[in-house]
């Protein structure tokens, strides 16, 4: 089971009920989708969740979060235009905004995981699944975040 979290915006309480809830899940893995803001809030989110969290910049970083990142060995920093991930015999795409969606796609993504609108949306294009969690900010749209079963593919969005 995977988490996919994006556009904290360095909301703490937010990111504390998102993480508690994946620890009741046994969740494995954590997708961070950017918009993470400073490095108060990675340091937690390191301090919080021990198993792989692999995370994508997004444009609302104030932290160098490479530099960050490397503070944490179970960070896998993918960049600001994201990159692929190889789980359940797929290729998944992470990135915060979706110009960089072309580029995973040749890459061979099958799927897609994307943030920066805040706005949870799911939708098949092309053969391509495209799916943003929402976001944990509580801006513009109530906070959300969804949990990914790899091996049935099972999606489920949670609003907290």
């Amino acid at each position: 089971m995977v988490a996919i979290i994006s556009d904290i915006h360095d909301n703490l309480p937010n990111l504390k009920t998102a993480l508690d809830y994946a620890k009741s899940k046994n969740v494995g893995a954590l997708f961070v989708l950017g918009d993470i803001t400073n490095a108060k809030t990675l340091k937690y989110l390191a301090a919080n969740f021990s198993d792989p969290i692999y995370l994508v910049a997004g444009n609302m970083e104030v932290c160098d979060l490479e530099t960050e990142a490397k503070k944490y060995p179970q960070i896998k920093y993918l960049g600001r235009h994201g990159g692929i991930i190889n789980i359940a015999g797929r290729k998944v795409g992470l990135c915060h905004e979706l110009f960089s969606a072309n580029l995973l796609i040749k890459q061979g993504a099958t799927i897609i995981f994307y943030g920066h609108t805040h706005k949870p949306w799911q939708e098949n294009k092309n053969g391509v699944e495209f799916i943003n969690p929402g976001n944990l900010a509580n801006v513009f749209y109530a906070p959300s975040f969804a949990l990914w079963d790899e091996q049935t593919d099972k999606l489920e969005l949670k609003i907290l």
